[in-house]
């Protein structure tokens, strides 16, 4: 594809360097492309024109045929304004300029027939527009469209009053008669074909001067595509980024902590979703590579129980574990379950929050630190700096969606080599919107409850 597309946008006839800077600055649009991309949120039907006494409070935008009947000016300095009276056989209308007197008053005359388009309000039932649109019939009957549904895009205060809804739709137009046949297609036929895809050329085209409602459907559909392919290949190249670097910790035992909870602590049997989704974290944590796995299941599915098993894997092969909840209360919860299901065995386990007492502080701190304590659960309180682990070699993480993206790189530096991520959801979330939601994360699911639940 030609680099038409990152042409600055001053270049482009009806912008110049001024209205460049204001489109940069009110919408962040830059270049070609930003302008193109900058898609109507809405169309109005520009072959429809009204009669002044049908035009009600309801209508948002109109567009309508009347002459000139005489003009007014009111107002000294910053309040003055000039008042231009039009009317049509059905009824009358004022169309009121604050800004920019000068430049529409030369254009204006008297006993002349003008097309208006602009936002209808009501005064004491009388019609008026504030800074309207006017072109001559005759310019209006000259100007060919290209499309019958011209496309109303979202600007700012500052922007409206330089280019109104025409004026930008106009630098559109001029924008897209410079790329038009420039226009590459950075998608492969067979692709198109499979999906149903029309080219971007269409695409492009349709969106902003459709053709038809159908036309208009098929360049969203494309766009929309197009966005959400983006971001997927964004999350391939993490992946990538990931699976190369091979710098994972290994867990090549299965050793006597996890035996000896499989075989004496466990409080129910496993289920079989369970069983797979340990033997999922199992393969993970044998390749070499940082894992980074998402665990989704409803409330009572047993994630709690395959999060602690995974901790064990990590115990049995030197490291440290860790879990983070996103409040006091979960952290307390799941510290309760973990010393239950562990009472007996030699797997020392803390607890750190935000309300910890001095005491609980200290020797959570101290036994993270010197490698006495192997287990540690808490909240956002094990994101400071002064939590210090000896050997983390695995997280788990409750919630993830309720911390934010900074919280938890902070937690996955706290080691010069990465730790192996579990995040754990009840939330039920579609493959696809896990994987744009989470980022580069392999996804299991315990879709069965255990017996009894």
């Amino acid at each position: 594809m030609e680099r038409i597309l990152d042409n600055e946008v001053k270049f482009v006839a009806g912008v110049g360097e001024a209205r460049a800077k204001l489109l940069e600055r009110e919408l962040g649009i830059r270049t070609v492309g930003d302008l193109l991309s900058h898609y109507p949120f809405r169309y109005i039907d520009r072959t429809k024109t009204y009669r002044i006494g049908k035009i009600t409070e309801e209508v948002s935008l109109v567009q309508f045929r009347a002459r000139v009947t005489g003009t007014a000016y009111a107002g000294a300095g910053r309040k003055r304004r000039f008042t231009v009276f039009v009317s049509d056989p059905t009824g009358s209308a004022e169309l009121v300029w604050f800004q920019g007197i000068k430049w529409i008053e030369k254009r204006i005359e008297t006993g002349r027939e003008y097309l208006v388009f602009g936002r209808p309000s009501f005064f004491r039932g009388e019609l008026s527009l504030v800074h309207p649109e006017v072109e001559t019939m005759e310019q209006a009957l000259s100007r060919k469209a290209e499309s019958t549904m011209q496309g109303i895009y979202s600007t700012t205060e500052k922007l409206s009053g330089v280019l109104g809804t025409k004026g930008f739709h106009r630098i559109v137009c001029n924008a897209w008669e410079l790329v038009r046949n420039r226009l590459g297609e950075p998608l492969p036929e067979a692709l198109r074909h499979r999906y149903g895809l029309v080219t971007l050329h269409e695409a492009l085209h349709n969106i902003h001067f459709p053709q038809s409602p159908e036309a208009l459907r098929q360049a969203q559909y494309r766009l929309k595509f197009d966005e959400l392919l983006g971001i997927q290949l964004n999350i391939q190249s993490r992946r990538s980024a990931r699976m190369a670097r091979n710098n994972g910790f290994l867990f090549p035992k299965v050793g006597g902590v996890f035996r000896t909870f499989y075989d004496e602590k466990l409080p129910f049997p496993l289920t079989e979703a369970q069983k797979r989704v340990i033997r999922e974290i199992r393969r993970d944590t044998v390749t070499g590579y940082q894992m980074n796995r998402l665990l989704q299941g409803d409330v009572g599915s047993g994630k709690t129980l395959v999060a602690l098993m995974s901790m064990l894997l990590a115990v049995d092969n030197g490291f440290q574990a860790c879990m983070m909840a996103p409040t006091e209360i979960l952290a307390r919860q799941h510290y309760a379950t973990v010393c239950r299901m562990l009472d007996g065995m030699e797997v020392r386990t803390a607890v750190l929050t935000g309300a910890s007492n001095a005491r609980e502080r200290r020797a959570a701190l101290e036994g993270i630190a010197d490698g006495s304590i192997d287990l540690l659960i808490g909240t956002h309180a094990l994101l400071e700096d002064r939590v210090r682990f000896a050997n983390l070699g695995f997280v788990v993480i409750d919630e993830q969606h309720r911390f934010g993206v900074e919280q938890r790189a902070r937690l996955w530096t706290k080691n010069e080599q990465p730790p192996h991520i579990l995040v754990m959801t009840a939330t039920p979330i579609p493959r696809t919107l896990a994987m744009t939601l989470y980022g580069d994360l392999d996804v299991s699911v315990i879709d069965e409850l255990p017996p009894g639940r």
